[in-house]
C-alpha cells in the first residue's frame, strides 16, 4: 500500500506479514521490540487485540511500516475471526477437533474443581511452547484465564 492510504484489519495484518517474512523475524523479535508476549503481539498483528500508541509506533519502527496504518492497529477489534464453519485449516481444526472431544471432559473438570462457572478469556493469557522429544517435537499450549463463577441473585 501507498503512503496515506487507508488500511482494514485485513490489509494491516497482510502488510505486516509481509514485512515480518520480508525481514525474516519472528513474533518472538517483535514481540521484543513492542514490549509485549509474543502470543499477544501476534494476536494483535492478526486483528484481534488493539494496540495502544507506544506499541503501534514501537512496531511500525521494527517492521519500517507505512505510519498510516497506525490508526487501523488502535481500534478496538471485533473479536473472532473464524466464521461458524468447522475449520478446514489442519491446525485450526485440530483445536476444533479438541473441544468437540475433550471439551465436555474440560468443563465437568473446571466446574469439579472450582464450581458452575467460567473461564474468563479477558483476564487471559497464552504459552505456546515448544518441547522437544525424540518421539517427536510437542507443541505445548497453556491457557490461563480467571475463573469467573456465575452469580446468584
Amino acid at each position: 500500500m501507498g503512503k496515506k492510504e487507508r488500511y482494514t484489519r485485513e490489509t494491516a495484518t497482510e502488510a505486516i506479514l509481509l514485512a515480518k517474512r520480508d525481514k525474516g523475524l519472528t513474533f518472538d523479535d517483535i514481540a521484543d521490540s513492542v514490549g509485549r508476549h509474543p502470543v499477544w503481539v501476534a494476536s494483535a498483528i492478526m486483528g484481534q487485540a488493539s494496540m495502544n500508541g507506544e506499541e503501534v509506533q514501537a512496531l511500525v519502527k521494527c517492521l519500517d511500516l507505512d505510519p498510516s496504518i497506525t490508526s487501523i492497529l488502535q481500534e478496538i477489534p471485533l473479536k473472532g475471526s473464524l466464521d461458524e464453519r468447522i475449520p478446514v485449516d489442519p491446525l485450526l481444526y485440530r483445536f476444533h477437533e479438541i473441544l468437540q472431544v475433550y471439551g465436555t471432559t474440560m468443563k465437568a473438570v473446571i466446574h469439579e474443581k472450582f464450581g458452575d462457572g467460567i473461564m474468563s478469556a479477558i483476564d487471559f493469557t497464552m504459552d505456546i511452547d515448544k518441547e522437544e522429544n525424540p518421539a517427536g517435537d510437542r507443541v505445548v499450549v497453556t491457557l490461563n484465564g480467571k475463573f469467573l463463577p456465575y452469580k446468584k441473585w
